[in-house]
């Protein structure tokens, strides 16, 4: 099971890992069109780098900014690395922490897994609307609503992550917290 999870993990890190290199290498020709714009004579010579055909770049690249921010925060990036507040969290007992992680998480997975069915409700009518631009690279099947679809994808995944912390806490208890200033804080 774990080398199950591991190879999840490698996938959703390479996936997050094609997208941050598609949106470098467009952005690259993006800045390579602009320049390029001001030779007059290139697009005789070479008609595929008339710089109205980028058009798409902009909105790939914001595309795939989105996909990496929800994609990444789904799947890649682990609760630790997280920023948090946790004055209080590491002042209190074992017990009140677990009561902590409990409360707060139900609230979180509770408060995104409702949402699911109303953000669903919102993304029908993308289901119409084609994007500005892409379809000059994708063609005319691609819509709204599958560009935003990764933002289901995170609230179904940080919901049962935090569903499962819950779990976790209930169960099991809390895991150890590493040391925190020369001592440790399982108290």
């Amino acid at each position: 099971m774990k080398q199950i999870a591991a190879g999840l993990r490698h996938a959703a890190q390479a996936a997050a890992a094609a997208m941050m290199a598609v949106m470098f290498l467009t952005f690259l020709l993006q800045i390579f069109i602009r320049y390029s714009a001001r030779l007059e004579w290139l697009p005789e010579y070479l008609p595929f780098l008339e710089p109205t055909l980028f058009g798409w770049t902009l909105e790939l690249c914001l595309v795939m900014w989105l996909w990496l921010v929800f994609w990444g925060n789904a799947f890649v990036v682990r609760e630790n690395d997280h920023v948090r507040f946790d004055i209080l969290y590491s002042r209190v007992n074992r017990k009140l922490r677990r009561i902590f992680v409990i409360v707060f998480g139900l609230c979180i997975a509770i408060g995104l897994a409702v949402s699911i069915e109303p953000t669903w409700s919102k993304f029908y009518i993308l289901r119409l609307k084609k994007t500005a631009t892409l379809s000059s690279l994708f063609g005319d099947w691609i819509r709204m609503r599958d560009l935003y679809v990764v933002y289901m994808l995170f609230l179904v995944a940080v919901s049962a992550r935090y569903f499962w912390t819950v779990w976790q806490a209930y169960r099991h208890g809390l895991p150890e917290m590493p040391e925190q200033d020369g001592r440790r804080q399982s108290e």
